[in-house]
């Protein structure tokens, strides 16, 4: 049977166990979710910047990465505190629609025209990427689309326009959507030794090629721009609007555009630092 004495030492015991717990316990980690394209992620660049960021101001960034159009709709529904996308059109209705604070340019890249070496469409060499892809449509093509609402989605619709084809009406069994990101449509066309359109970051640095190379680039029309927007916390007071302040800061200060100019894969540069040029 305990004393009185003993059961106030026990009391005792456990206030200073408690004590010592609290100040052992971490501090809980402070983070922002950025919604993203799949090629900030499938490129590697992520891996590249997220750390420097962190080491900086001690914010992890929790990426969610989607296609583009995926992503403005979790920041539509402020499941994100911060999207990085690129289709400005979109990015720019975002705002436009009280979703997003400001529409900051960040860096860009391009997209360029993937194949088979057998090239069955022949438009290898060519920087008229209207004329490739009437080609592909004409000669009946294998060609993989990502189909996913995303950039280059958009980017590739775009260019079925600029070809005068008019693509929901001219696809067939060649016309391939898979509803996916763009490591899976590169694989898929691997797969099916068929044309797709990626951005180039992504095609740098994906692995299984197989028999495809690039077969269009260069043309003025495949210019890819990246933009970066806080998610307004005035329609979603939970944003944390200062540390995704700060990440959108750190990205387009020269910190991150020098890390983002920094990034290659066998010396070849990925994206190009623009933050600079308003209107890009």
């Amino acid at each position: 049977m305990m004393t009185k004495r003993s059961l106030l030492v026990a009391g005792i015991g456990l206030v200073l166990m408690s004590s010592a717990q609290a100040q052992t316990a971490p501090a809980q980690t402070r983070f922002i979710t950025v919604s993203s394209t799949t090629s900030t992620t499938d490129s590697g660049l992520f891996t590249h910047l997220l750390p420097a960021f962190r080491a900086k101001t001690g914010i992890e960034v929790r990426v969610v990465s989607q296609g583009t159009g995926q992503a403005l709709d979790t920041g539509r529904r402020g499941d994100a505190d911060v999207v990085f996308v690129h289709a400005r059109a979109q990015e720019l209705k975002f705002v436009e629609e009280g979703f997003g604070v400001e529409r900051k340019p960040v860096m860009y890249n391009d997209f360029v025209l993937i194949g088979p070496r057998s090239d069955p469409a022949g438009i290898r060499g060519s920087k008229d990427i209207a004329a490739a892809f009437k080609a592909i449509q004409a000669k009946a093509a294998p060609f993989v689309s990502r189909g996913d609402k995303s950039g280059t989605h958009a980017a590739e619709l775009n260019l079925w326009t600029v070809a005068g084809v008019e693509i929901e009406k001219a696809k067939g069994s060649w016309y391939r959507e898979i509803g996916q990101g763009m490591g899976a449509a590169l694989n898929t066309s691997n797969a099916m030794n068929a044309y797709v359109l990626s951005d180039r970051a992504t095609w740098i640095n994906f692995k299984n090629r197989g028999d495809l190379e690039i077969v269009v680039e260069g043309d003025r029309r495949l210019f890819n721009q990246y933009g970066v927007i806080l998610v307004n916390p005035a329609r979603h007071p939970h944003v944390k609007k200062a540390d995704g302040q700060a990440f959108i800061d750190w990205l387009i200060g020269p910190e991150g555009q020098k890390s983002i100019a920094d990034y290659k894969i066998n010396g070849e540069q990925l994206f190009f630092a623009n933050a600079n040029q308003p209107g890009a």
